[in-house]
């Protein structure tokens, strides 16, 4: 007994079981033991004369029977034992397969992905092993740059991994971590493991995992053996003659090559084709000549081995509409030659014979030299710049300050105080200023300073554009209102032959209508407006073929500001519409950024494991997740048990 009992105990030492509760069942072990105890049987005496042969078979019958007893006692206690323990599930496993495991998994969608494999592009083949090596039935969750689905099988979205299409968004790797975090459940006590399927460009992982992160993260690094991409980069208007435009595009190779032809296209039509010649730098523009007063809706085309995203290039050449500028006050030849005909639609009136009627149309309002400021004057001014129209104020060399302060005080709380009589330089620009982007190459600080010979001190919160040199705000303005601090008659100031009076008029009249560039980016923050007045429930659709969206827009009486930021998605050459009615187009273009094939070496990941391959992955968890069941091993236990009492039965007599 002792000895079955201590082989039992080996063989539950170290199990685990499923129902552990069953095991108090082996107490009915007790119960065969005690009958075989108690089993007693009463021996008839029967005289014979052969005594001392009957003696000697009555103590062999006796012997006999004591070992079978014993033997079927053995496999009885087997067979009950072997079956509780089976109904009782037992199994070896390691600690961490008993704990509750959640497993977020983020596969790079992102344009950098269409590289070129065996298998298709790096996406496609990394969806085929996920869907081929994952267990196909257990929860989990998977995001991508621009997608989510939450605590699904992997067969349940099958079909949208299998379309999954490449995303505009290119998410850093400590916002890929922080969305994964949020995707786990609050449960403390259950094992956390992400997955990151990705190239690992350098712009996605430029930062270190702590160790939490570290112990919990497996980077599956995809990468194409090689590969050659060629890109358009940009393009940009060179010049302007008098009948053409000539239009520059540069591209960049990842790899050293001699040329490539490049097509331009208006609409589906071939217009032109070149040959790119790259230079040692791998670098390489093409110039292009094309009518100046013709409206082209551009696209550039290039094919190579590469990425299919940066190859096309579109572009829209409009006929731009004219930006309204109004002058009230006196009449400056100045104006008239900064906004010329081709440009801008220029007026001036003097106060006394200004049409009020006239201003809520106007993109810009100068208000030059004047003595003194209606209110009339005041509040419909107000009202403009509250439209989203821009203010130029330039005070006269006497003003009535009581007027001027009621106009001004509304902007920044800004206010021309005490009249300086005193001969000053204008020697600081603030270059940073929105009004000079794009102005300067480079900061100047050798051209001919202009001065003033009064000027009025301000008082303002407003940011200042120009100063003197004692840093005193000759001009001052944020977007929508500008406001000078001397008159710029040529009896009192020089500014008006300084190298800085055309881009400084010209670039706040040129802010006050935010026209179309040749295209902009997709996902940028962009602002354009449009030179059109709608009815007070009208509104502007955005539309390329099937695809139509309402962007977010602000009406004015003198225009309409759209918003682009999350629509579109697509790049493209779009019409803005209202109604049926097309009012221009605007052209979108992916961001280059993920064309330079830049990678960050898979020995600087740091991370609990770093591989290629998703299915080796998978099975390195499933070994840390896997059970060794033993209830059929007992079950075959107790039908061996069963077989040995069948044949002590039959053997032993």
């Amino acid at each position: 007994m002792l000895i079955f009992l201590s082989i039992f105990g080996k063989l539950i030492r170290g199990m685990q079981f499923k129902y552990p509760e069953l095991l108090w069942g082996l107490f009915l072990l007790v119960i065969p033991i005690i009958i075989h105890l108690f089993q007693l049987r009463k021996f008839k005496k029967t005289p014979f004369t052969n005594v001392k042969l009957l003696q000697e078979v009555i103590s062999e019958s006796r012997k006999s029977s004591s070992i079978k007893k014993w033997l079927l006692l053995l496999s009885r206690l087997g067979i009950i034992a072997a079956l509780i323990l089976a109904f009782a599930q037992p199994f070896f496993a390691n600690k961490s397969a008993l704990v509750t495991k959640e497993t977020v998994i983020y596969i790079d969608n992102s344009f950098s992905m269409q590289a070129p494999t065996e298998n298709g592009t790096l996406l496609t083949s990394s969806i085929q092993e996920l869907l081929k090596t994952s267990p196909k039935n257990e929860k989990t969750s998977l995001f991508t740059n621009n997608k989510v689905f939450k605590n699904v099988a992997i067969k349940e979205i099958q079909n949208e991994l299998l379309s999954l299409e490449h995303s505009t968004t290119q998410l850093p790797l400590d916002a890929i971590l922080l969305k994964a975090k949020t995707l786990f459940s609050d449960n403390p006590s259950s094992i956390k493991n992400t997955i990151l399927i990705s190239d690992f460009q350098e712009s996605k992982s430029s930062i270190v995992l702590d160790s939490l992160q570290k112990n919990n993260t497996n980077f599956i690094v995809k990468r194409p053996s090689s590969i050659t991409n060629i890109s358009i980069d940009s393009l940009f208007l060179k010049e302007v003659k008098d009948e053409n435009i000539n239009i520059v595009a540069n591209l960049t190779s990842s790899t050293a090559i001699k040329s490539t032809p490049v097509s331009l296209y208006n609409k589906d039509k071939l217009i032109a084709k070149t040959a790119a010649v790259f230079n040692n730098n791998k670098k390489a523009n093409v110039t292009f000549t094309i009518p100046k007063n013709e409206t082209i809706h551009g696209k550039l085309h290039i094919i190579d081995n590469g990425f299919k995203y940066d190859n096309t290039l579109y572009f829209n050449l409009d006929i731009e509409p004219k930006i309204k500028v109004l002058a009230i006050g006196k009449k400056n030849s100045f104006l008239n030659r900064i906004y010329t005909k081709d440009k801008f639609s220029f007026k001036t009136y003097s106060l006394k014979n200004l049409n009020y009627s006239l201003l809520q149309k106007q993109n810009t309002i100068i208000l030059n030299e004047l003595p003194t400021i209606p209110n009339s004057l005041t509040t419909a001014l107000h009202s403009f710049t509250k439209e989203g129209g821009t203010l130029i104020i330039i005070p006269d060399i006497t003003i009535d300050a009581n007027s001027y302060k009621t106009l001004t005080t509304y902007y920044n709380n800004s206010s021309l105080q005490k009249n300086i009589n005193k001969e000053q330089k204008i020697t600081n620009i603030t270059f940073s200023h929105p009004i000079y982007s794009n102005v300067f190459e480079k900061k100047v600080t050798n051209f001919q300073n202009p001065i003033t010979k009064t000027n009025y001190t301000l008082n303002t919160n407003a940011p200042a554009v120009l100063s003197y040199q004692n840093n005193a705000a000759f001009l001052i303005g944020t977007k929508g209102f500008y406001l000078f601090s001397a008159s710029l008659s040529t009896e009192n100031s020089n500014f008006k032959n300084s190298p800085l009076i055309v881009p400084t008029f010209y670039s706040m009249a040129a802010q006050s209508l935010k026209l179309p560039q040749l295209y902009t980016q997709l996902g940028a923050n962009t602002t354009i407006d449009l030179n059109v007045s709608l009815g007070r429930d009208q509104i502007l659709t955005v539309k390329k073929g099937e695809y139509q969206f309402i962007p977010r827009q602000e009406s004015f009486v003198n225009k309409v500001s759209l918003s682009f930021f999350d629509n579109p998605t697509k790049d493209g050459i779009y019409q803005v519409n209202n109604k049926e009615n097309t009012i221009q187009n605007i052209s979108f273009n992916y961001t280059r950024s993920e064309s330079n094939l830049n990678y960050v070496p898979i020995e600087n990941l740091n991370a609990k494991s770093v591989g290629t391959s998703i299915e080796n992955l998978f099975t390195e968890m499933q070994k840390d997740n896997s059970i060794n069941a033993l209830w059929k091993w007992f079950i075959i236990l107790a039908l061996l048990f069963i077989f040995l009492e069948i044949l002590f039965q039959k053997i032993l007599k």
